[in-house]
């Protein structure tokens, strides 16, 4: 929701960062949607209400910003509430690695999340998607790139963040990939017996 809630509220101010954040949206949007529409019941029920309440957040931050913030507060609000998205987008994977290790009981929302917590768990990077993790400092290095051609912070300081947790990322693809061995690697379920 934060490519929508940026290309809504003139965070981007060309029609190229526009268009890319809509149609990023967009994506995103039918993704959730074939994931909710194929999980299991349960899965399906909560995934909705999360669905539902970011939605609901998102109206609430519209409203707020187009009727109470003056345009040239609102931008800067909106940036630093898409800042803090984005950061949190990039730094999720990460952070549960970090949970994983004080708690085993954490909700999982991401597939990336999934598969970093696979890694570290069995370590082996069979169910960590090297593209994924590959695409994702890519996309974060050239959205800097471009937020540093436009002299935007709102753009190329996330991103910049982003960039660094995707080379976080792959350090930790090429350590894992490296010192695994098939006599390491751990069960993904645990019998006791």
């Amino acid at each position: 929701m934060t490519t929508a809630f940026t290309s809504v509220f003139a965070v981007c101010s060309d029609a190229a960062g526009i268009a890319v954040n809509l149609i990023g949206a967009v994506f995103q949007l039918i993704y959730i949607s074939i994931f909710i529409l194929y999980a299991e019941r349960p899965k399906k029920i909560k995934m909705s209400g999360l669905l539902i309440a970011v939605l609901a957040l998102f109206a609430i931050i519209v409203f707020l910003s187009t009727r109470v913030l003056h345009p040239s507060i609102r931008q800067i609000f909106v940036g630093y509430l898409s800042v803090a998205s984005l950061i949190s987008m990039f730094a999720s994977p990460l952070f549960i690695i970090v949970l994983q290790s004080v708690s085993s009981t954490h909700v999982v929302f991401c597939m990336d999340i999934v598969f970093q917590k696979l890694v570290i768990k069995t370590r082996s990077v069979e169910f960590m998607p090297f593209y994924l993790s590959l695409s994702t400092f890519l996309m974060s290095l050239s959205f800097s790139a471009y937020g540093m051609s436009k002299y935007d912070p709102f753009i190329y300081v996330p991103n910049g963040i982003g960039t660094i947790l995707g080379l976080v990322q792959l350090a930790l693809y090429y350590y894992i990939s490296t010192t695994s061995t098939e006599e390491s690697r751990q069960p993904l379920i645990d019998t006791y017996v």
